[in-house]
């Protein structure tokens, strides 16, 4: 699905992320749709291949929720990866969106979830809209 974004959406995204990092200390967030289209990044993933990033983040949501099916659930609607010096938190964002959160040790996977819950009402108030007008 085709989606347009207007300047005050992609604007109103970024101060979502800019807050969940604000909020948590992350190193960076993203908002990807599920088929790896990245709509918004913020913070520093200088060292990042963020076009192959968003690919396989869907990728792996894609293969989270057939997980899911095999063991009789609609869908996960969260993963974590921890890592040696780096952790991703993803989460779904409505049907259609992840936000990916990727933090260090300064921060914790609980303060990483409660920043994103702190925008989720806001980002679906800003995505929702946008799917029902392209259907």
């Amino acid at each position: 699905m085709d989606i347009i974004l207007t300047e005050e959406h992609v604007r109103r995204i970024d101060a979502c992320l800019n807050k969940v990092l604000n909020k948590s200390a992350a190193v960076s967030a993203f908002l990807i749709d599920r088929s790896g289209q990245l709509i918004a990044n913020c913070g520093s993933p200088s060292t990042l291949d963020v076009s192959a990033f968003s690919a396989l983040t869907a990728a792996n949501f894609g293969a989270t929720s057939e997980i899911a099916k095999l063991l009789g659930e609609e869908e996960f609607n969260l993963l974590f990866h921890k890592g040696q010096n780096e952790n991703v938190y993803f989460s779904l964002v409505g049907d259609n969106m992840i936000i990916v959160v990727v933090f260090d040790d300064r921060t914790t996977v609980g303060l990483v979830r409660l920043s994103i819950s702190m925008v989720m009402e806001d980002l679906l108030e800003i995505l929702n809209p946008i799917y029902k007008n392209g259907e």
